[in-house]
């Protein structure tokens, strides 16, 4: 859009409609064209010589000079955790994706929000979460999730409508009580412990937010600690555990999470709630675990399957979804297709 005009009678007023008002920072918004450019050849009604021009009207460059207008950034928060990492490697190099770890944007501060020109952003990816299921159910850890999970995505959420922008949000299997062979997007909230009910609660809030996107995932693998580099560590102990054998799901590759992420962005797929896991069999902590043993060179038969009760039998435990099978027809049918959990596993443990 150019703007530009002369009036040709003293005393004329000319006004225009506009839905933001110019800011001292606005230099890092817009960029100029000098109103004299040859290639723009504006036949104006009194020749540039003849009129009356500023000195900064004066002073902006030709074309070839122009610097071309920013992008509008993607703001990537929570970005020291597993899927922050992920998302790092992902857009690795690209000026127009910027990473906020908690010390960088603390959630829980009014100021963090307040401090940023938002008007420079199209996007936020909200990676951080409170994930500590068990000790959810503690006094301490309960306030600590709504805290994270709810009150910080309620401000996003708030930020997202203020200024028009997209919204991404990654949800849980926790959202669902695991009764259902496979969970649909469409699928009531039926959270059975604080960590799920906190998760629900978030994606209730973003569902409210015009442009957004949540992101549900299940038993997530990324950098850092994990069910699957412990196994790893296990079996290259050779100690032989008793894993659960009645919790049915697949694993969650953070490398496949933030792709699918940026898929659904850069596609501009419609807004909703899509599930995005690996893709392949469903299995048991007991099966991965077992194929953790044989990809490390030692036995599968070294991991003993027991049940959920068996295995958390006095101990302080958070409930589980039994079944957290997501069905992955929408993210494919929006043109994303993630790889199968066997071949992530396999590359994860060798790379």
């Amino acid at each position: 859009m150019g703007n530009a005009f002369q009036t040709l009678e003293d005393n004329t007023a000319y006004t225009y409609l506009v839905n933001d008002h110019w800011s001292a920072d606005a230099q890092s918004q817009y960029t100029f064209l000098n109103l004299a450019d040859e290639t723009a050849a504006i036949d104006w009604p009194v020749p540039l010589d003849q009129a009356e021009l500023s000195d900064k009207d004066k002073a902006h460059p030709r074309l070839a000079e122009v610097e071309p207008m920013p992008s509008r950034k993607i703001l990537v928060v929570g970005a020291d955790g597993q899927l922050g990492k992920a998302l790092r490697g992902l857009y690795d190099g690209d000026p127009s994706v910027e990473f906020a770890a908690r010390a960088d944007f603390d959630l829980s501060k009014e100021e963090s929000f307040d401090g940023r020109n938002w008007k420079n952003y199209s996007a936020i990816i909200n990676a951080a979460a409170y994930t500590a299921v068990d000790a959810a159910e503690s006094p301490e850890g309960r306030e600590a999730a709504w805290q994270v999970n709810v009150s910080a995505v309620a401000r996003l959420a708030r930020t997202a409508i203020e200024h028009d922008l997209t919204l991404v949000h990654v949800s849980s299997d926790y959202v669902f009580d695991g009764s259902r062979e496979s969970h649909d997007e469409n699928e009531p909230y039926t959270p059975l412990g604080v960590y799920g009910q906190t998760k629900a609660a978030g994606d209730a809030v973003v569902s409210v937010v015009p442009r957004h996107y949540i992101v549900r995932t299940s038993w997530v693998i990324g950098e850092g600690s994990n069910f699957v580099r412990t196994m790893a560590s296990l079996a290259d102990r050779g100690i032989k555990p008793s894993v659960v054998n009645d919790q049915i799901g697949r694993l969650s590759f953070t490398e496949d999470i933030a792709a699918g992420i940026r898929h659904l962005l850069e596609s501009r797929a419609p807004y909703g709630a899509y599930n995005l896991s690996n893709d392949g069999e469903p299995q048991s902590w007991a099966d991965i675990a077992g194929d953790v043993y044989e990809l490390r060179g030692a036995s599968g038969d070294d991991v003993t399957g027991v049940s959920t009760e068996e295995y958390f039998a006095g101990k302080s435990a958070a409930p589980r979804p039994l079944k957290s099978i997501l069905d992955l027809s929408k993210i494919k049918g929006a043109g994303f297709v993630p790889a199968s959990s066997a071949e992530r596993l396999t590359a994860y443990l060798r790379g």
